[in-house]
């Protein structure tokens, strides 16, 4: 059985990460590829990243695989949509069945399966895609409405949800994401042009413990799960031993939210005399000053720590659940102690006024972290951000609709996606 993973991300269509320049290896991706393989299954990986839309498609024609998995996300949903009706379109790929995972599938699985899809698979990913690939082989005597954790459409055209799938409970059962599956290589160059040093990305948890309301929790859910520390610093190792690379980018939402954890962590690197620069992402109250020295013991250069705004009334209509000053006092902290502090910033959150905005100024003058970003708040459907401001966004959904069709943007509305022309 011919099978092959891909995603609809092209870095050259995509002017402000050009100019950001951090592109990161699609994770899931090649993880479900590792589960795979370990399972017999050999399979492909098309890295879109580095590539375009067109050699996307001269590599499925040559292929003309089995089954084409793609990751879709909410920037990448148009591309995936364009690669759904491409295959369609080829008599030569009408054996060929598309599956659809990743967090922008579960709130609009009709239409995706109407546009084209043949099985969309929802949260983690490896083990029903393990289930549908062995039903599809013919390997097993599991029947299609037996595979946990996937939706399809039955003869009548009519949705079918199958039971929703167990999260896996024992992360350390994963086998290392298949990164011989794509060339590393051009993005550590891609870092080391615009950066100085290259990076590696690194998933040490599943999912995330705190409310954000603006946090799609669409894969993992509300739930925290962690490779041991032993695990992760495997990993570690083996690409020391394997690449030539600089730094690593844990890509977890909060990385410091077992002390416990930290702690094992940085012992298992001291046993082994590893040594490896890394920045993670925090929270300002899953740190203090012992945390902030367990993180510069085991190598941490860069801490980003979640702000949002400088205003604690807008933290919290975000359900934040942390203290302004708490960040400020964590920024100082961690640059008094040799590591670097980052910063997140959301503006036009609904609620803020200019005083708030003056009010987020104010903590960035007054904590002065060395990097801070700032994005615009968006509501992507699921979240309970959506959901507060849904009523206000269709009200006048017929105004906006035809400006942004007219774009044909990213940033378009959620559900505009599906009636944007390709």
């Amino acid at each position: 059985m011919k099978i092959v993973f891909t995603h609809g991300y092209f870095i050259a269509e995509d002017p402000k990460e050009q100019e950001i320049m951090r592109p990161y290896v699609p994770l899931g991706i090649l993880y479900i590829s590792a589960w795979l393989q370990k399972s017999g299954y050999d399979n492909e990986v098309f890295d879109a990243t580095f590539s375009t839309f067109d050699a996307q498609k001269a590599f499925i024609l040559e292929r003309k695989p089995d089954v084409l998995a793609l990751y879709t996300n909410l920037m990448t949903k148009l591309n995936v949509l364009r690669a759904i009706q491409f295959v369609k379109a080829q008599p030569e790929l009408v054996h060929t069945k598309i599956v659809l995972g990743g967090p922008e599938v579960r709130n609009h699985v009709d239409k995706f399966l109407e546009y084209g899809a043949d099985y969309i698979v929802l949260g983690e990913g490896e083990e029903s895609m393990l289930e549908l690939i062995q039903f599809l082989d013919g390997a097993t005597n599991v029947t299609i409405d037996q595979i946990e954790g996937i939706t399809y459409l039955d003869a009548e055209g009519k949705t079918i949800y199958n039971k929703e799938r167990v999260k896996l409970k024992n992360l350390d059962e994963l086998p290392l994401p298949n990164r011989t599956k794509v060339n590393l290589q051009l993005y550590f160059d891609a870092w080391k042009a615009k950066h100085g040093t290259s990076a590696i990305s690194i998933n040490t948890m599943r999912g995330c413990p705190y409310s954000c309301k603006w946090c799609s929790r669409a894969v993992y859910g509300q739930s925290y799960r962690r490779r041991s520390a032993k695990h992760v610093v495997d990993e570690m190792e083996w690409i020391k031993n394997n690449y030539q690379v600089d730094t690593i980018w844990f890509v977890d939402d909060v990385f410091t939210v077992s002390h416990k954890w930290l702690k094992e962590f940085r012992e298992e690197l001291e046993s082994r005399n590893l040594k490896f620069p890394y920045e993670c992402i925090t929270r300002a109250d899953r740190m203090n000053e012992e945390v902030i020295d367990e993180l510069k013991a085991s190598g941490c250069f860069r801490v980003w720590i979640g702000a949002e705004s400088g205003s604690q009334k807008v933290i919290d209509l975000m359900d934040r659940r942390v203290d302004v000053m708490q960040v400020r006092n964590m920024i100082r902290s961690s640059q008094a102690k040799g590591i670097q502090a980052g910063t997140f910033i959301m503006v036009g959150y609904p609620g803020e006024t200019e005083e708030d905005i003056f009010e987020t100024v104010r903590h960035l003058k007054d904590s002065d972290p060395d990097i801070f970003t700032i994005t615009v708040a968006y509501p992507i459907k699921g979240t309970p951000l959506y959901q507060e401001v849904e009523n206000d966004f269709i009200h006048q959904f017929e105004k906006y609709r035809s400006k942004r069709k007219a774009q044909k943007c990213h940033s378009c509305f959620t559900f505009d996606f599906f009636k944007t022309e390709i």
